[in-house]
């Protein structure tokens, strides 16, 4: 009896602790690597299309493949390899979202997406995810640990949510997960991925060149240089702390691969022939920048998709900010002023306030004097001459009798206003001129106008985050009415 009794509670125990495991798997499977029943989504074939692309680029679908990413451009290559071991461009995908800043992550909860040189196995992918499929980039690496840096579980998946990750949508990740998955099968050990902040070009280069990461750039731009020159995978290394790249082997002396001659001097030249170009540019009169993001960025072929993480720190959309030599923000030459004759709301992400300012084209008036703005398509203006009478009636007639002096007004045109007029004890209305096109009276303050984000116009609020689509209130500003509506500040 004591001995069935103590089997019937080692059951009940392991069944208690299979449970609360399945539940934490539930939990963690986010955006991490889970250990439940493989998913149906991971097997999908590589489209058609792709597998005949792949073809006639004189590669298989088992050849081994190579990942590049580009924060800046919003952009992730695969790389097929060819017959004779050198790489041949496949693909560019759009990224959907990605969050953070350019730069690398450095600790647990940044946000930032990782940049430099990572390695993806088998074991790294997730058939499981609960952003569709994905699969880990290898954070942190060997140069991360080196340095102190912390986080984990930084992916590449869909669903276009990012917390620090590369965010694909759902039918881009499963493309990238079948071409991985069957470079896997046909015995690819590990993915190389190259993340960088932008491409290396002349520039992007000159712009941030007194970046503070620019001293980590340029030293992931060496085995980022020598896959430009040879299309070969460039084999990484670190040695004191430093990337370290070579072409031919890993067995130089100490820590640092071997390099090889021809390469290295491809390199260099390309090297030489940057430099001239960025000191072009510079003598050009290209400023140096920082550019700075609500949360990282998104590809502006997804800027009609709304079920994007945070919506609200994209349609803030990338602020430049322009910089001294010595990288500190340079004195600002022009800015555009809010005036009442602006045809559109001077709105940027860095200057929340000018859309409400540009709203109110009342002049400054004192507290106690009511006065009446009236907004009307472009009309010259028309002095309403003041009356007692209307001046003496409670705020609520006058208020309904808008319709009356709107109709007066039809009817007849107004009086001059004359010396009795302009004594009078009781206070004039003051009329004030619309800009010619207005936009609409109850536009969100993240439409912005079409010149300077195009990508954002038809952003929507995605209804998970909470977020109000109204502008806030700010004291003095008021929303623009229709014409010929009276709106009385108080």
């Amino acid at each position: 009896m004591i001995s069935k009794k103590f089997a019937s509670s080692a059951t009940s125990a392991k069944a208690v602790k299979i449970a609360a495991a399945l539940v934490v798997a539930g939990v963690l499977a986010a955006c991490q690597d889970s250990n439940g029943l493989r998913s149906a989504r991971a097997y999908q074939p590589i489209p058609a299309d792709t597998l005949a692309l792949i073809q006639s680029k004189g590669s298989s679908k088992n050849a081994p493949i190579l990942i590049r990413t580009y924060k800046k451009e919003s952009e992730l290559e695969i790389w097929k390899q060819t017959a004779d071991g050198s790489y041949v461009h496949l693909k560019t995908y759009p990224m959907c979202r990605w969050s953070g800043q350019l730069g690398p992550k450095k600790r647990e909860g940044d946000r930032q997406v990782p940049e430099g040189f990572y390695s993806i196995t088998p074991a790294q992918m997730n058939p499981n995810s609960n952003y569709y499929l994905s699969f880990n980039v290898g954070y942190p690496n060997a140069y991360d640990r080196s340095k102190g840096y912390t986080g984990s579980m930084i992916m590449v998946h869909g669903d276009c949510s990012s917390a620090g990750c590369f965010s694909m949508t759902d039918e881009q990740i499963a493309e990238i997960y079948a071409i991985a998955r069957e470079a896997f099968a046909g015995g690819q050990q590990a993915i190389q991925m190259q993340s960088m902040p932008f491409r290396m070009s002349p520039e992007n280069l000159a712009k941030h060149r007194v970046d503070p990461n620019m001293p980590f750039w340029k030293e992931i731009k060496e085995g980022y240089d020598q896959f430009e020159v040879s299309k070969r995978e460039p084999r990484v290394a670190v040695c004191n702390g430093r990337y370290t790249f070579g072409s031919a082997s890993m067995n130089g002396p100490g820590c640092a691969p071997v390099q090889d001659s021809e390469v290295s001097a491809l390199v260099a030249e390309r090297r030489r022939d940057q430099d001239a170009k960025v000191a072009e540019l510079v003598a050009s009169g290209v400023k140096p920048v920082k550019v700075v993001y609500s949360d990282g960025g998104q590809n502006p072929q997804f800027a009609h998709v709304t079920m994007v993480s945070r919506p609200e720190a994209l349609a803030a959309g990338p602020v430049e900010i322009d910089l001294d030599d010595k990288g500190k923000p340079a004195p600002r030459t022009a800015v555009a002023k809010v005036t009442p004759a602006a045809t559109q709301p001077a709105a940027t992400s860095a200057q929340p306030a000018a859309t409400a300012v540009a709203r109110s084209t009342a002049q400054p008036v004192a507290p106690a004097v009511p006065t009446a703005t009236a907004f009307a398509p472009a009309t010259p203006p028309v002095a309403v001459p003041a009356t007692a009478t209307a001046s003496d009636k409670p705020f609520y007639q006058r208020w309904m009798g808008i319709a009356d002096v709107l109709k007066a007004d039809e009817a007849a045109p107004a009086a001059a206003p004359t010396a009795a007029d302009t004594t009078a004890s009781t206070p004039a209305v003051t009329p004030v001129v619309a800009p010619p096109s207005r936009p609409a009276a109850r536009s969100s303050l993240r439409q912005q106008p079409a010149q300077q984000h195009p990508q954002q116009n038809s952003k929507v609020v995605d209804p998970r985050q909470k977020t109000s689509s109204l502008p806030g209130i700010i004291t003095g500003a008021h929303e623009p009415l229709p014409s010929g509506v009276l709106s009385f500040a108080r």
